[in-house]
C-alpha cells in the first residue's frame, strides 16, 4: 500500500453551495482541509492524497432516477420548471447555480474513495464533503441533491462485493441509504441519531422498528436517542448495537457517515456530544473496521452546523485515526487565525473542548 489513509480532496466540490444564509456552507470542508494540512497530517507517511473527478450519469443512475437527474441539472442551470416534486424549492433545498455539478463531484469524490480502498492503494479513505444521506432516489431532501454515501455502495457492489456495511453517527437519521437498500440483504444500515418526534425532528424516521425489507428482514438497525444525550449516554449506545451488528454481518467494507452536529452546540439539534465523544467514536470504527471489514474503511464527513468551531476539529479527529497520527491538541495559530478571519469571531484553539466552549 502507498499510505494507509487516503485523503480525497476535489477543490470543485465548493460548488455544492446553497447560498449564504444557508446552514450547509461550503467553507467548512475547505477548512478542514486546511486544518489537516495546517496539522501535516496529509503529508505524513501513512497519507495519500486522492484526486476525484465528477460521477458521470451512469454511475449516478445507481441510485437515483434519469428524470431527476435531469432535472437537477436543468434546475442548477436556470431552466423553470415544476422543480419542487424533485424536493427543490425555497428551505432546505432551494435552487443553486450547477446544482448537478456540484452534486456530481460530492458523488464521485465518494465513489474515489471507494475505488482507492477496493483497489488496495489505501486501507482507509475520507471524502469530507460528503455524506449527503438524505437524498432520495427521485428525490433532494435535507441538503441533500445526491446520495453519495449509498452511489458509492452501489457501486461498490458492482464490483463484485458480496456484503457491505454502512454505520451513521449523524444526529439525523440515515434515511436515505436505509430506503436505497431497504430490501437489499447485500447492505446493512446502522443509525444511531437523535429521535423527537414531539419536535418535529427531521426527519421523523429511525424508529427501532424498522428493520429492513421483506427481502432483507434485520437489514436495517437503528438506534434512536432522546434530545440531550451526551457524552456517555452515547456512547454505551453505540458500543450495545454497532460491534456486534456489524461484527455478525462481517462485510467486505466497512462505510461510514461522519456527521458532527451531534455536538452540544450545533445550533440544529439537541444532542450534547464534545469532540472527547468523536475521538473515542474514531477510535472504536478504526478497531471495527480492521476486526470486521480486513481494514477496508470508506468514511464521508455529513452534517455539521457549526461549520468553523466544531466541523473541522471533530473530522480532523476522525481523519488522524484513520491514519494512526496522534496530533497535539494545540491546534497551529495560522489555521486559528484564518478560521477567525473566516467566521469574524473566535473558534477553539485546542481540538477538545474545553471549558466555556460548548455554547453556540
Amino acid at each position: 500500500m502507498s499510505g494507509a489513509a487516503g485523503l480525497v480532496v476535489a477543490p470543485d466540490v465548493a460548488l455544492y453551495d446553497h447560498g449564504p444564509g444557508h446552514p450547509l456552507r461550503p467553507q467548512r470542508v475547505m477548512l478542514t482541509w486546511e486544518l489537516i494540512a495546517a496539522y501535516g497530517l496529509d503529508r505524513a507517511p501513512s497519507v495519500s492524497r486522492l484526486e476525484a473527478d465528477a460521477a458521470d450519469d451512469q454511475t449516478l443512475m445507481l441510485v437515483h432516477d434519469r428524470e431527476f437527474i435531469e432535472a437537477t441539472r436543468e434546475a442548477g442551470h436556470g431552466v423553470r420548471g415544476p422543480w419542487a416534486r424533485y424536493g427543490y424549492g425555497p428551505g432546505d433545498n432551494p435552487i443553486f447555480d450547477r446544482m448537478h455539478e456540484a452534486g456530481a463531484a460530492v458523488a464521485g469524490a465518494s465513489v474515489s474513495a471507494a475505488r482507492a480502498v477496493l483497489s488496495g492503494q489505501v486501507a482507509h479513505a475520507f471524502n469530507a464533503a460528503g455524506g449527503l444521506h438524505h437524498a432520495m432516489a427521485a428525490r433532494a431532501s435535507g441538503f441533500c441533491v445526491y446520495d453519495d454515501p449509498a452511489i458509492a455502495i452501489a457501486w461498490m457492489l458492482t464490483q463484485g462485493l458480496a456484503r457491505i456495511a454502512y454505520v451513521d453517527v449523524d444526529v439525523h437519521h440515515g434515511d436515505g441509504p436505509q430506503a436505497i437498500f431497504w430490501n437489499d440483504p447485500r447492505v446493512l444500515t446502522i443509525s444511531i441519531h437523535e429521535h423527537a418526534p414531539e419536535l418535529g425532528f427531521f426527519p421523523g424516521t429511525g424508529e427501532r422498528s424498522e428493520r429492513g425489507g421483506a427481502d432483507a428482514p434485520d437489514s436495517a438497525l437503528n438506534v434512536p436517542l432522546p434530545p440531550g444525550t451526551g457524552d456517555e449516554e452515547w456512547l454505551d449506545a453505540f458500543r450495545d448495537v454497532v460491534p456486534q451488528a456489524v461484527r455478525s454481518f462481517a462485510p467486505d467494507v466497512l462505510v461510514t457517515q461522519l456527521g458532527c452536529d451531534s455536538h452540544v452546540s450545533d445550533p440544529l439539534a439537541h444532542l450534547r456530544l464534545s469532540t472527547a465523544a468523536y475521538r473515542t467514536t474514531a477510535s472504536l470504527l478504526h478497531e471495527l473496521a480492521h476486526g470486521a471489514a480486513g481494514g477496508r474503511w470508506v468514511a464521508t464527513g455529513g452534517g455539521g452546523y457549526q461549520w468553523a468551531r466544531v466541523v473541522p476539529r471533530a473530522w480532523t479527529i476522525y481523519f488522524a485515526e484513520m491514519a494512526d497520527v496522534d496530533l497535539p491538541d494545540e491546534i497551529p495559530d495560522a489555521w486559528v487565525r484564518r478560521a477567525e478571519g473566516e467566521l469574524g469571531d473566535q473558534v477553539p484553539a485546542t481540538l477538545s473542548d474545553r471549558s466555556g466552549e460548548g455554547s453556540a
